[in-house]
């Protein structure tokens, strides 16, 4: 794997970081369903959803003299739920560790006509194991959906981007989704197995309950996600896991009709726990 950045771009962000700019309060988007259309396709050219499509992303670590492969699968599934009067677009988000899964997500997304993608929310299913493999339960821990417990969505991929630029891409602080974002550099070149991709954005994500959790996202235009650099430096440096695009295959059909019936259930659950919590 071959990454080469854009040094302009990147003197320019370090040079905001310097100033403390990252550490400023994330901007959150005024929302307003007006802004968006029925049934509008999610096209921004970093982040474009092909329903039908299912791509898989893999790489290794090392944990205690051993190799652990990590890997998850985004499948784009079609229409969602209407969230905040807005009609969303679903992709499935599979995590898995040595092909064990551990977690089974649902994420909301809608586009709207300025061209930003605004995110929703999310029904997770999380896998707990005990230590020798067997699974002892399901949780649906960090599960949000704007305009629940006041959350607000917020923005995961901008229309405009400009370096520097540090935003929200969700609200959800009783729920512990509070994920933010900056735009890192534009620009860049990236070769993988699957080939190399040039114009590509790299962005970092921090979540503000996890001081430590930082990770580098870089989107190919017209391709939308390639690659996730996990478990950064307080530099940004030296990640913990490259974990990579191998493959980008249509999604057979009776597995696009399981995923619909399993956002169903799941939202069923979500509704459930929500009226028996308030």
């Amino acid at each position: 794997m071959t990454i080469r950045l854009s040094s302009l771009n990147l003197l320019l962000t370090f040079l905001l970081l310097c100033a403390g700019h990252l550490y400023a309060m994330p901007f959150l988007p005024d929302f307003n369903s007006a802004t968006f259309l029925p049934g509008a396709p999610v096209n921004n050219p970093y982040f474009p959803l092909v329903t039908g499509i299912s791509r898989t992303y893999e790489g290794q670590r090392e944990d205690d003299g051993e190799i652990v492969t990590e890997g998850f699968t985004l499948a784009n599934l079609g229409p969602g739920p209407t969230i905040l009067g807005v009609e969303t677009t679903v992709q499935r988000d599979r995590a898995f560790e040595d092909g064990v899964i551990l977690e089974d997500t649902f994420d909301y997304y809608a586009q709207d006509t300025s061209g930003n993608v605004w995110y929703f929310g999310e029904d997770v299913i999380n896998f707990v194991y005990d230590d020798d493999g067997n699974l002892i339960e399901t949780n649906s821990s960090s599960s949000w959906r704007g305009g629940v417990n006041d959350a607000r969505p917020g923005f995961i991929m901008p229309a405009e981007l400009i370096p520097g630029f540090h935003y929200r891409q969700e609200f959800a602080p009783i729920d512990a989704a509070v994920d933010e974002a900056t735009i890192f550099s534009l620009g860049n070149t990236i070769s993988l197995g699957v080939g190399q991709f040039t114009n590509v954005l790299q962005v970092l994500e921090q979540n503000e309950l996890e001081a430590t959790a930082r990770e580098f996202k870089y989107y190919a235009l017209g391709e939308g996600l390639i690659l996730v650099e996990e478990g950064l430096n307080f530099r940004f440096e030296d990640p913990e896991i490259r974990v990579e695009l191998v493959s980008s295959v249509p999604e057979p059909t009776s597995v696009l009709l399981l995923g619909s019936g399993m956002i169903g259930i799941v939202a069923w659950r979500y509704r459930t726990r929500h009226r028996s919590s308030s």
